[in-house]
């Protein structure tokens, strides 16, 4: 059965959807079954597997029109995708009225559950009911955060969140992880940053760190993640060491279990 990860921060621009596509990419490469979910009107994530935006059925068909999951699903190499794009911007306010209205998703992705080892759901930045059914659907939240005063500050909101839900509407929820993006070992800002991240989190902070990297921006407007469009740049390979740690702990944690 899938393992659920939820990638989320409410505090734009920080490399949420970059790492949330290259990290399918690179496992998707190194033989899991990935499932990617664009949870966010931007539709950046399906635009950075070289799907067209808006394209139909999508993620809007599936919550609120009740289309199939399996219906919406597209292959890509780079992992399976169900897309995302403009009209999904509507969705939080008609999904007020329908009962269930956090767990709508949950309830959809169980249909393709035992197909996938990983289902990755890319999160809008905020905290407003299309994240929270992400939240309720998610045996995890991992967390990419850029190393920056504000930064570090939003992440204490954005943990205290997870908590509350955890607490009220999915007991499952836990943070997976923090990855540290846009990093710059030349400011010491980025040091500070990361030092009192490894200090208060020592075991949620994974090793790998994501370079700045102008290849990878550049990645989207080609339509491949930035692991297959530069292999050989420093934040393709970072990404492929992230993917390869993320194994590693899971490996660890299913011989503890």
């Amino acid at each position: 059965m899938a393992k659920i990860i939820a990638f989320a921060n409410q505090k734009g621009g920080v490399g949420k959807t970059t790492t949330c596509v290259n990290l399918c990419a690179a496992l998707t490469l190194l033989g899991k079954k990935v499932l990617l979910v664009d949870c966010d009107p931007q539709g950046n994530a399906t635009s950075g597997l070289g799907i067209q935006k808006n394209r139909s059925p999508n993620i809007y068909d599936m919550l609120i029109r009740d289309v199939p999951c399996e219906e919406c699903i597209v292959r890509t190499k780079y992992g399976d995708l169900i897309a995302s794009g403009r009209d999904f911007a509507a969705a939080t306010v008609e999904l007020i009225d329908r009962p269930q209205r956090e767990k709508i998703l949950y309830s959809a992705l169980q249909r393709v559950y035992t197909e996938y080892d990983y289902i990755f759901l890319d999160c809008p930045p905020s905290l407003e009911l299309i994240t929270v059914n992400a939240l309720a659907a998610a045996d995890s939240v991992l967390i990419p955060m850029q190393c920056e005063y504000y930064a570090l500050e939003g992440i204490t909101d954005l943990i205290s969140s997870i908590r509350i839900c955890s607490s009220r509407l999915n007991s499952r929820l836990h943070v997976e992880g923090i990855v540290l993006t846009m990093y710059d070992a030349r400011a010491n800002l980025t040091l500070q940053v990361e030092n009192e991240l490894r200090r208060y989190l020592p075991d949620k902070v994974y090793r790998t760190v994501i370079p700045r990297s102008v290849r990878l921006s550049e990645a989207p407007s080609h339509g491949l993640p930035g692991i297959v469009y530069d292999k050989n740049n420093k934040g393709s390979r970072a990404y492929l060491s992230l993917a390869e740690e993320f194994l590693m702990k899971e490996k660890g944690k299913h011989s503890w279990q």
